[in-house]
């Protein structure tokens, strides 16, 4: 049974299991202990990292024991939703605490050439300032506590909706959907409405400051130039509705 339990941000975790300390994480938490994978493990790590797995290792009494391989199953819409955000003119960034090799191997499954790897959860919100001070307006989409910060720094938040209430409480739109295809859409529709909007404006100005100063000066009839603004209600409603048949 543990003794006592301990979670190191960005590293692993910690504790006493039956009286020995235990350690499992990334090779830089053991390397805090001084202590060093053998070349035996140190060669499983490298060799499952170049698969595209994250290596954890195991240590505990001072001694590195094992490694552990785990993977995250990539989802099959994961590639088709990269081309769609490039096909809306963006430029995708794969943004992780994980090992660079296991980055940039999931960032090939998936089409994405810029990846950033190896960013603690503190400094996730920093490397979002980073490219805002290189001129980017970054959109930054994650589901885990650790993405809260970046979340709430960059331009625009987009939680999924299926990651952890601290995510979405940080993000500026939640995706209701574990999809990240939901995120192109949601893109397009923030596109398209914007566009209304200013239609929109653009005409319920045109009518009323093309109508109201004729009226003023006798130019035109005030019945005509009061159904002229009616008309423009009824066209920025109309207008308005035709984003119900987004899909």
């Amino acid at each position: 049974m543990p003794e006592s339990f301990e979670n190191v941000v960005g590293l692993g975790v910690q504790g006493v299991v039956d009286g020995h300390a235990v350690l499992v994480g990334r090779e830089q938490m053991l390397a805090e202990w001084v202590i060093e994978l053998p070349r035996e493990l140190a060669e499983a790590k490298a060799a499952a990292e170049a698969e595209g797995r994250t290596a954890v290792a195991v240590a505990w009494d001072g001694e590195a024991r094992g490694v552990l391989t785990v993977a995250d199953a990539i989802k099959q819409t994961s590639a088709q939703a990269v081309a769609e955000l490039r096909r809306l003119g963006l430029t995708p960034v794969l943004l992780t605490g994980d090992n660079k090799l296991v980055a940039e191997s999931v960032a090939r499954a998936v089409g994405i050439d810029e990846v950033i790897a190896e960013v603690l959860p503190q400094d996730k919100a920093d490397v979002v300032k980073r490219l805002q001070g290189e001129g980017r307006t970054v959109a930054m989409v994650g589901d885990g506590v650790n993405d809260a910060a970046a979340l709430a720094t960059a331009d625009l938040g987009l939680a999924m909706g299926t990651g952890t209430d601290a995510a979405i409480e940080a993000g500026d739109l939640t995706l209701v959907r574990g999809d990240l295809r939901v995120a192109a859409d949601a893109i397009r529709l923030s596109r398209r409405t914007l566009t209304t909007i200013k239609g929109n404006l653009f005409w319920a100005f045109g009518y009323n400051v093309a109508a109201l100063p004729l009226a003023a000066l006798g130019m035109l009839n005030p019945v005509i130039a009061g159904a002229a603004m009616a008309f423009s209600s009824v066209f920025v409603v109309t207008n308005s509705l035709r984003l119900r048949t987004f899909k």
